[in-house]
């Protein structure tokens, strides 16, 4: 995997991280990307009798299953990326996606002052929990060119595993260690933010994503595809066809 792709990687892993503790502090004492978190609190509001703890979990579940669903979509076919110098271009367009919904959640919450409330938190978390899933779903399309960044239970058990047998040598498991530690900073500095100026609270996430999306150069890719247009505007056209 390339130095480029490692560095999205890494703070696609901090927006993940920095989602979640603002999801958990401030939209329901939910998830937005750990999704067996959220399984596990259905469970435990099922054996408590507490109906109505079941909504905030179901709306996060919910807004995720249709993140990942309308990304796959986008990307289907896209191939793998493991060799390629950057991802697909529908894969940087759905986490550019996912970077314009964390946006509009870091707008609303500066709105509301970083407390939102009533349906506007419902809102907020089904947002959240949209570009999460996106970016889930995103990560699986780019194949080995890219890595789990919302769930990292698999990756401690591959780091911790491999470490024990010897396995887990070289530069990767380098920047798998920095994925876990970017989601603990990306929690840190989304609540750190939101103590200190409520009202940018819910900014870090976008930042962060963000900049994964210009890590990866979309605009100048867009350039290229434009001139390459220009320069060959009806490929099909020597085929027949329009």
């Amino acid at each position: 995997m390339n130095t480029r792709a490692q560095i999205s990687l890494l703070l696609l892993a901090g927006a993940s991280g920095a989602v979640d503790a603002l999801a958990f502090t401030a939209l329901g004492t939910v998830f937005a990307g750990v999704m067996t978190g959220n399984l596990v609190l259905l469970g435990i509001s099922a054996g408590s009798g507490a109906g109505h703890d079941v909504a905030a979990p179901l709306y996060a579940l919910g807004g995720y299953a249709l993140g990942a669903a309308l990304t796959a979509l986008a990307c289907r076919g896209v191939g793998d990326a493991g060799r390629l110098p950057h991802w697909p271009g529908r894969v940087v367009a759905a986490l550019a996606a996912q970077a314009g919904l964390l946006a509009f959640v870091a707008v609303a919450g500066a709105v509301l002052d970083g407390r939102p409330d009533g349906v506007w938190r419902t809102v907020l978390l089904v947002a959240a929990a949209l570009a999460m899933g996106g970016q889930s779903a995103a990560m699986v399309a780019a194949g080995s060119g890219a890595a789990p960044t919302t769930y990292f239970t698999g990756t401690l058990t591959t780091l911790v595993t491999g470490t024990v047998d010897g396995s887990a040598r070289g530069r990767g498991q380098l920047w798998v260690t920095a994925r876990l530690l970017t989601v603990v900073g990306g929690a840190a500095c989304a609540v750190a933010v939101r103590e200190a100026a409520p009202a940018w609270g819910f900014a870090a996430p976008a930042v962060f994503a963000a900049a994964a999306v210009a890590c990866q150069k979309p605009a100048q890719r867009l350039r290229r595809a434009v001139t390459s247009g220009r320069k060959n505007p009806l490929p099909d056209a020597r085929n027949g066809r329009l």
